[in-house]
């Protein structure tokens, strides 16, 4: 039987509470991990578990027979030339591998009511949710993968952990492998330890992007409230969405709009919608008359043009990141890389620093 993580929070809290444990030590232990992992004298030592003060005697012995401090390795990391995108490679214990994405921006290239932004270089951790993706979108490298299997909330905040060695991390965005809300369960539990000591995120700096569940949509504020939602659309209409999207042939366009809807009506959050721009395909000024009333760089700013001027739509246009790395949104696919060295950083600034 494998070990668990000490982060699947509901695991070790189950087993607590069988040992009469008082699960309020579990942060107590996650907080011992992650300064053992970022400190540079002890990352490369194995941890043990009685080093932690203050825990009753039978935590000792069930975290040593249950639990592993982390059930993933970080295989190998990847470098953009620029220096502003670094691309992790995670081993899994099963022996699979996922990609995570840190990329770092300046808050001080966005404006905020046409006046610069306060504040300085920060990072956003992208992470994985499934090895694979099931969806099959035609521009997405992992749906090319096929579905290999979900992974744990524990694996899902490992991503996390290993970024943290590198940067200090202030967004995460639930925009890499695999799709979010098909494996709801752990993505819940996941942000929940995410949203809580010892990390402490504010669930507007956490943001989940789907293509569209629309049952997991109808819960998830209930569940989650305050979390940033995003959808990839990607086209405005429901038969070129079904050419681009297989799965949203599951999920009809007219469904999806009035869950949106009522979830931005609950929540009074605004819902980022993902538009990636296909030459020839979705990128028509027809197709931007039509995305108001539900590709080349020119054609992007005409299309942004007139969702923003005849329909008073706030859009932003996403810079390309971690494209030479393969750590672009879409390019996610397990590969072995070979380290590189980092560039030159040259910042650039995060699409939620953006107002326009």
């Amino acid at each position: 039987m494998s070990m668990k993580s000490i982060f699947d929070a509901k695991e070790v809290r189950s087993e607590f509470e069988k040992a009469s444990i008082n699960p309020s030590f579990i942060p107590l232990i996650w907080k011992h991990v992650i300064s053992h992992h970022q400190n540079p004298n002890t990352v490369t030592t194995a941890i043990d578990w009685c080093e932690i003060p203050s825990l009753p005697s039978a935590a000792y012995s069930l975290l040593a027979s249950k639990f592993k401090p982390l059930t993933t390795t970080l295989h190998s990391l990847h470098h953009s030339s620029d220096g502003v995108t670094t691309k992790l490679l995670i081993k899994l214990q099963n022996g699979s591998f996922v990609e995570a994405v840190v990329m770092k921006y300046d808050t001080r290239l966005g404006k905020y009511d046409g006046k610069p932004r306060p504040g300085g270089p920060r990072s956003t951790l992208c992470v994985s949710s499934q090895v694979g993706c099931k969806m099959g979108c035609r521009f997405c490298a992992t749906g090319s993968m096929g579905f290999k299997n979900n992974l744990s909330s524990g694996e899902i905040v490992e991503q996390l952990v290993h970024a943290s060695r590198l940067d200090s991390i202030r967004n995460v965005v639930f925009m890499g492998m695999g799709e979010p809300l098909n494996n709801y369960a752990a993505l819940v539990d996941a942000i929940r330890v995410m949203l809580g000591s010892p990390f402490q995120f504010s669930p507007r700096r956490i943001t989940v992007s789907t293509v569209g569940i629309v049952h997991a949509i109808n819960k998830l504020h209930n569940d989650l409230p305050g979390l940033n939602l995003a959808v990839s659309l990607h086209a405005p209409v429901q038969d070129i969405r079904c050419q681009i999207m297989p799965a949203a042939r599951a999920f009809p366009l007219e469904k999806l709009m009035d869950a949106l809807q009522q979830y931005q009506k609950i929540s009074q959050q605004k819902i980022l919608i993902e538009y990636i721009m296909l030459d020839g395909v979705n990128d028509g000024e027809q197709h931007a008359h039509l995305l108001g009333k539900t590709s080349s760089e020119e054609g992007v700013s005409r299309f942004q043009k007139i969702l923003r001027g005849t329909y008073n739509i706030r859009t932003t246009v996403r810079k390309q990141m971690g494209q030479d790395i393969s750590g672009a949104c879409g390019q996610l696919v397990v590969n072995l890389p070979d380290k590189k060295s980092v560039g030159n950083s040259s910042l650039l600034a995060d699409i939620e620093d953006l107002h326009l």
